[in-house]
């Protein structure tokens, strides 16, 4: 990414959230969930529904701010959350998903958002961090990953993390 793009994402005003998933990719996305036939999926900011068209079941409901249905005022039973969530307001979209309850929570968001608080966030709720893939959408900065949190479970094998400041201890 050129130095000016990142410079006027950097210092721009308003926080423009607004990036449409490619098809290929929010296909990919869904085909991580194992899922039951009786699940309810839903997409929390739909837009063009990239994700929303291509859940694999009809039991399914969206939100969409820019229709007039506000993720923050959703209360409906899910099964599984997947979308791509706006990143200027990821801590909010985690604990609006932690408070819906679901069994899967499954987002796209920047490598660097996914910290160790919100992590230990997902972890402190009863979610295990189980998949995760790193990839690069053009034009997008940075890049980006699924994560998976599924209720019950805990961290992916392999996969750990912590706190401890590292340093070398010094023997005599």
């Amino acid at each position: 990414m050129s130095s000016s793009i990142s410079h006027s994402i950097k210092k721009r005003e308003k926080a423009n959230d607004v990036f449409i998933t490619p098809l290929d990719l929010s296909k990919k996305q869904i085909d991580m969930i194992e899922y039951n036939e009786e699940d309810i999926w839903f997409d929390p900011f739909k837009n063009s529904g990239s994700y929303y068209n291509q859940f694999p079941n009809e039991k399914k409901i969206w939100s969409e701010i820019l229709e007039g249905k506000d993720f923050f005022e959703e209360t409906r039973q899910v099964d599984i959350i997947c979308s791509n969530p706006p990143y200027s307001i990821l801590d909010k979209v985690f604990e609006k998903s932690i408070e819906l309850n679901p069994r899967v929570i499954s987002y796209l968001i920047g490598v660097s958002n996914l910290t160790n608080k919100r992590i230990e966030l997902m972890n402190q709720n009863g979610y295990g961090l189980t998949k995760m893939y790193w990839t690069k959408i053009y034009k997008w900065y940075g890049m980006s990953c699924i994560v998976m949190f599924e209720k019950g479970k805990s961290n992916m094998g392999g996969f750990g993390y912590d706190r401890k400041v590292w340093r070398e201890e010094l023997t005599v």
